[in-house]
């Protein structure tokens, strides 16, 4: 977050619609995908060189896939082609903005967030960007690798989706990212259980850092999920050419799912909110428990420090100083308060 922190201010002394790449620091180069497909058409391309053999007029539908930000010179050349506002491209290249949608009329701008478990097992939070034409639709994702591979293949396989325009392909788009969420929940959940068990059995210092870990990534998820539900919202009531009004029922499917996880994500909330009482109480009640026991030994000691200090009076005068059977006798007086008092704290539960 720090080094976001610094980026913006850098970017604050920049004239708006400059295009400066803020985000984390992209060494790979920039990878460039594209499908193009209608009813009895297919063709795919997994790396191209060059943006401009994407760009043609036949009436298809045609997805760039665009993975890393930080070629500039590529975003100006897709925002000069398809006459994209420097704001809007100022956008694309700022990873730190929240989910939104804006209607430019000749195109539709909708930035998400997509969510996934990288190969360490961590969270990762990546932003993705759209521009829906009429014949296009593009995407511009932070790195390789995503959550659309089972819509490629859906494309591929020659499925119903290949009979709708760009609309439908933005929806497919946005389900597969919502639909990851339901994924990264399931994962959650399951880590949840683990922990809870555990925190009823041994709560340790490790549950406690991964229940805060826990609830970063519930964080970042409401972050996501949250301005999602308004994106959606809106495409819903979109007056736009761009939307076609048989779409609108499945962006409204969207909503429902988004609605679900917003649900599911408060739950975990509360749970895991529920779950870091429970640890405190739990080392409160170990804390408790060790107080007890040392007091309890602490009491039992107590007479027999006055016992010790009474005996231990070196008195000429002192009754039974000089008694033969004295030392014994004290320490028949010891055992016999030392089991007394052990029966009633007994009998008293508090052992």
């Amino acid at each position: 977050m720090h080094k976001n922190l610094k980026k913006l201010k850098k970017k604050s002394y920049t004239a708006p619609g400059s295009l400066i790449h803020i985000g984390d620091e992209i060494t790979h180069p920039v990878k460039i995908s594209y499908i193009e497909y209608s009813n009895d058409y297919y063709k795919f391309e997994d790396s191209l060189d060059n943006i401009y053999d994407c760009f043609n007029e036949n009436d298809t539908v045609k997805w760039i896939n665009v993975d890393g930000l930080n070629n500039i010179s590529m975003i100006k050349e897709i925002g000069n082609y398809f006459n994209i506002h420097p704001l809007v491209q100022e956008d694309i290249l700022n990873t730190t903005i929240r989910p939104k949608i804006d209607d430019h009329h000749d195109y539709i701008f909708v930035v998400t967030k997509m969510l996934y478990i990288n190969e360490l097992g961590k969270l990762t939070v990546e932003q993705v960007s759209f521009i829906l034409t009429s014949n296009y639709v593009v995407s511009f994702q932070e790195f390789s690798g995503d959550v659309f591979d089972p819509l490629r293949e859906r494309i591929k396989s020659a499925s119903n989706i290949r009979k709708f325009k760009t609309d439908y392909l933005l929806y497919s788009l946005i389900d597969g990212i919502v639909d990851s969420y339901f994924n990264i929940l399931e994962n959650i959940g399951d880590r949840i259980d683990s922990i809870e068990d555990e925190l009823l059995l041994n709560p340790e210092n490790k549950l406690l850092q991964d229940i805060y870990t826990i609830k970063r990534e519930m964080l970042f998820l409401r972050n996501s999920i949250w301005p999602l539900r308004e994106v959606v919202n809106n495409l819903t009531r979109m007056e736009s050419t761009l939307i076609n009004e048989k779409t609108i029922v499945f962006f409204r499917d969207i909503y429902d799912h988004n609605i679900q996880i917003i649900d599911t994500v408060e739950t975990y909330r509360d749970i895991l909110a529920g779950m870091l009482d429970t640890y405190l109480s739990s080392i409160s009640n170990k804390t408790n428990d060790v107080m007890k026991i040392l007091t309890i030994y602490s009491t039992i000691f107590i007479p027999l420090s006055f016992l010790a200090g009474v005996y231990g009076m070196n008195f000429n005068n002192m009754p039974e100083l000089n008694w033969k059977y004295g030392y014994p006798s004290f320490w028949i007086i010891s055992l016999i308060l030392i089991i007394v008092m052990l029966r009633y704290f007994k009998r008293k539960d508090w052992i």
